[in-house]
């Protein structure tokens, strides 16, 4: 095993054609981490409590019968539509149906016309009464978000609870959105960053309102690269959604900074699911890939989809979830458990690059939170 200068100054591990990247992802997305060689890099690498999170009181054991009454409250939840289908399904769905259980009027937004309905006839089955409904949004074209999110002011005053959930893993060739940006940016970061500029008013007229954004255990491996946000000229799939999921923190820690700077009122708070079996996987790179091998070798090492939602659950609807927190499951390296306090990246919290990042999603995505709030 020998290292050698790659690009931009980084490192690159060689041994049998494993980048670092490779080695690290192996172990840490594919739940490897307790195996013997990958656990001890891993675990240097994952990112401690920051120092605005230390001194903080720890989160009690905390579940979805925690959850306290949302009657009279809205939410509206991306990519709720992944009902349970051999033995996943997607974590947007369990939050849905954790929301509609305490009573919110929930709107499941995805760009699958049939299996979002299909979601909502079964959370209506399991919560008789739940006020519940699907809308049709696809993320990764522009288009779409401003259509749909016309539609929502068009037809209500507020919204409450915005759990920004949807997202896509790129698949081993780069692919492009409608408006051509890299599939994976335009999904998980700059359609949720429209949308969310986009629905700003309804969200300052909400009665305590949050946005959640739901980022990855992966963001630390991730890198802002301004010259190339869309990896253009290096693309690697699993890079792509790794610097997605950090630039969802750089985004929601941003959003706070310009909630309290403008008076917006409006709670902006990130959380990650650790590792949780849903189609994430096989829907982008493939059950071939390192990843899906550690689906189909140790599935046991994979927690319930219910329980990977619990986080973000614990941010969109706990009295004590904190602005500007980040939250995630409170077990091993954090990648399974209950919720607790997740370890910021330092390159998440940095207020430059997040200001910088905010103003390039203004312009790619032709929207402005100042003239649409």
């Amino acid at each position: 095993m020998t290292d050698t200068p790659g690009e931009n100054g980084t490192i690159k591990i060689k041994a049998s054609g494993f980048s670092r990247r490779s080695f690290i992802r192996y172990s840490a997305v594919g739940a490897g981490v307790a195996a013997v060689g990958g656990g001890i890099a891993v675990r240097a690498s994952m990112p401690p409590l920051s120092p605005r999170q230390q001194g903080l009181p720890g989160i009690p054991d905390w579940t979805a019968a925690d959850i306290p009454s949302l009657q009279g409250r809205s939410a509206l939840v991306t990519g709720g539509n992944g009902y349970p289908v051999d033995d996943r399904s997607g974590l947007g769905f369990h939050d849905a149906l954790q929301l509609a259980r305490a009573g919110a009027d929930v709107i499941i937004a995805s760009r699958k016309q049939e299996r979002g309905e299909e979601a909502v006839q079964r959370i209506r089955a399991t919560a008789p009464g739940a006020s519940i409904r699907f809308e049709t949004l696809d993320l990764s074209d522009l288009a779409s978000v401003a259509s749909f999110a016309e539609k929502m002011r068009a037809s209500r005053r507020s919204l409450d609870i915005l759990i920004n959930n949807a997202g896509v893993m790129g698949r081993k060739n780069r692919e492009v959105s409608a408006n051509g940006f890299e599939r994976v940016f335009a999904t998980n970061t700059l359609g949720h960053f429209a949308l969310t500029a986009w629905l700003l008013p309804l969200l300052r007229e909400g009665n305590s309102p949050r946005v959640v954004w739901v980022s990855s255990s992966r963001s630390f491996m991730g890198a802002i690269n301004f010259a190339d946000l869309q990896l253009v000229q290096d693309y690697d799939y699993g890079a792509a959604y790794d610097n997605s999921k950090l630039a969802i923190l750089l985004v929601a820690f941003e959003m706070q900074r310009r909630s309290a700077a403008e008076g917006w009122g409006i709670s902006s708070i990130a959380a990650h699911p650790g590792i949780a079996r849903t189609n994430l996987v096989p829907d982008g790179p493939g059950l071939d890939s390192l990843e899906g091998r550690n689906h189909r070798y140790m599935p046991f090492l994979f927690q319930p989809p219910a329980q990977g939602a619990l986080p973000t659950l614990y941010a969109a609807t706990s009295p004590q979830a904190a602005a500007s927190g980040y939250y995630g499951p409170n077990g091993f390296l954090g990648l399974g458990g209950l919720p607790g306090w997740a370890g910021i990246p330092e390159k998440a919290d940095d207020p430059q690059v997040a200001a910088k990042l905010w103003a390039t999603l203004e312009q790619l995505g032709d929207v402005t939170f100042e003239r649409m709030g």
